[in-house]
C-alpha cells in the first residue's frame, strides 16, 4: 500500500481575497477562468503586465467565503499590493496572511481527511497531488498523525522537476516571459474563451497565430546537470538555457525550432560542457515545429 508524503512548502505564502466582489475582480484581471473555480477547488493563473508577460503566477483556492491564493513567498507582499492597486471602489478586501498560515504539499496517494486546512488537487497536473492550505504547524501534525511521511521540500522540488511542470520564480523570473513560454497554455492557467483581463489581447495573440516559439521542456542527462543558468547549446549555437536541475532531470527555456533544427541534423546538445536529451513532457500538446530554425 502507497503511503502519502507530505512537505511543507516554506517557500509559498498565501494571500486571502474576501468580499461581495472578491470573483468578478479576480476574473477582470487574472488569466484564468475564476468563475469555473468552485468551492474547495483551485485554478491556476497570473497576473500579467499589459504586454502580456508575467507578472505574478499563483494557485486560486476558492473558500466559502472568497479566495486563497497560494504565491511565491519572496513576491507576495508585492502582488498584494498589486491587487490593492487594481481594487478602486471594488467591494474586496486582500490580505496577506502570516507565516503561521501557508502550503503543505501532499503527493504519493491522496491527503487522508483534515478538519484543519482546504485541501485541493494540484490544478496544474493530478499527478503533482494535492496542496492543503491553511495553518502549516496544524496541518503537518495531522498529516503525520494520520500516518502520511514527512517528507522535505527538495522531494517536493525533484517531483516537480521530474513532472516537467514549471514554477515561478524557480524556472523563470517575472516580467520576463510569456504564459505560453512557461506552458500555461498547457497547465491550465490561461482562458482563451472568458473575455477581457490585463495583457489578454497580446496572449490572444499568441495562441491564435501560434507564435509560440519558447518553451520550458525538460532535459536529463546520464551524470549530472550543471547549475540553473547555464547555457544550452548544440554545434555552438545557443538554444536557450537551464532553468531548475536536480541530479540527472531539469528544465530548460528553449527556442524550439532551433532544437529541432538540431535534431535534424543529429546534433549534440550540450548544457555547458555536459551532452544532454531533450524531451517534450507527456502532458504536452504542442509538438516540435515542422519548420526547423536556420538562424
Amino acid at each position: 500500500m502507497t503511503h502519502s508524503q507530505f512537505a511543507v512548502l516554506s517557500n509559498r505564502a498565501l494571500i486571502r481575497i474576501g468580499g461581495p466582489d472578491a470573483t468578478h475582480f479576480l476574473q477582470n484581471l487574472v488569466t484564468c477562468d475564476v468563475e469555473t473555480i468552485s468551492e474547495g477547488s483551485a485554478g491556476f493563473g497570473a497576473l500579467l503586465t499589459p504586454q502580456g508577460k508575467i507578472f505574478f503566477d499563483f494557485l486560486i483556492a476558492r473558500t466559502a467565503d472568497g479566495y486563497l491564493l497560494d504565491t511565491p513567498r519572496e513576491t507576495a507582499a508585492d502582488l498584494a499590493k498589486r491587487l490593492t492597486f487594481y481594487r478602486l471602489r471594488a467591494k474586496v478586501e486582500i490580505t496577506l496572511l502570516d507565516e503561521t498560515e501557508g502550503t503543505v504539499a501532499v503527493w504519493g496517494a491522496p491527503a487522508p481527511a483534515l478538519q484543519d486546512g482546504l485541501t485541493v488537487t494540484d490544478p496544474r497536473l493530478a499527478a503533482l497531488g494535492q496542496r492543503v492550505l491553511g495553518p502549516i504547524t496544524d496541518i503537518a501534525r495531522a498529516l503525520a498523525g494520520a500516518g502520511a511521511e514527512q517528507s522535505t521540500f527538495e522531494a517536493y522540488h525533484i517531483q516537480r522537476i521530474a513532472l516537467g511542470v514549471p514554477e515561478g520564480l524557480a524556472d523563470f523570473a517575472y516580467s520576463d516571459i510569456f504564459p505560453h513560454d512557461a506552458d500555461m497554455d498547457q497547465l491550465g492557467g490561461v482562458s482563451f474563451t472568458k473575455g477581457c483581463y490585463v495583457g489578454q489581447e497580446v496572449v490572444s495573440r499568441m495562441q491564435h497565430r501560434s507564435t509560440a516559439r519558447k518553451r520550458i521542456i525538460q532535459v536529463e542527462t546520464e551524470a549530472a546537470l550543471p547549475a540553473a543558468g547555464t547555457e544550452i547549446t548544440a554545434d555552438g549555437r545557443a538554444l536557450g538555457s537551464l532553468t531548475s536541475a536536480e541530479g540527472r532531470n531539469g528544465l530548460a527555456i528553449l527556442r524550439l525550432d532551433k532544437v529541432k533544427s538540431a535534431l535534424d541534423q543529429d546534433l549534440p546538445i550540450f548544457a555547458g560542457d555536459v551532452p544532454i536529451t531533450v524531451r517534450l513532457p507527456e502532458w504536452a500538446r504542442f509538438g516540435w515545429p515542422e519548420t526547423a530554425s536556420n538562424d
